[in-house]
């Protein structure tokens, strides 16, 4: 069974930077995307990027195209988040998610609900 452990978060003024950790286990053969996605307290977990893992192939939401970096090292089973130019209102509760990836469309893999599993969370805090 796939899990995911997140690290990397932590305390930062705006305009730094931070890289974000997945740690990939159990993964079987055959293609997986592996997504980030934030989430806030009293709302709803919104996309941040995701990635495949053979193929490479990226994909980012708007607010943090130019900022933010996903890439992955195969050999490690690590999936990262580069974030630089933080803005406060990047902070959030950071989350990894991934599911076999048996078709690309990348609108069907920024949904939550396209994933299966999930780690649990690194925080972000971006101070003023």
């Amino acid at each position: 069974q796939v899990q995911l452990v997140e690290s990397g978060g932590g305390l930062v003024q705006a305009g730094a930077s931070l890289r974000l950790s997945c740690a990939v286990s159990g993964r079987t053969f055959g293609e997986y995307t592996i997504g980030w996605f934030r989430q806030t307290p009293g709302k709803e977990r919104e996309f941040v990027a995701h990635i495949a893992w053979i193929a490479g192939s990226t994909y980012y939401t708007d607010s943090v195209q130019g900022r933010f970096t996903i890439s992955k090292d195969n050999a490690k089973n690590m999936v990262y988040l580069q974030m630089n130019s933080l803005k406060p209102e990047d902070t959030a509760l950071y989350y990894c998610a991934t599911a076999r990836r048996p078709f690309d469309n990348d609108r069907y893999w920024a949904k939550t609900t396209s994933y299966a599993v999930w780690g649990q969370g690194t925080q972000v805090t971006v101070a003023s």
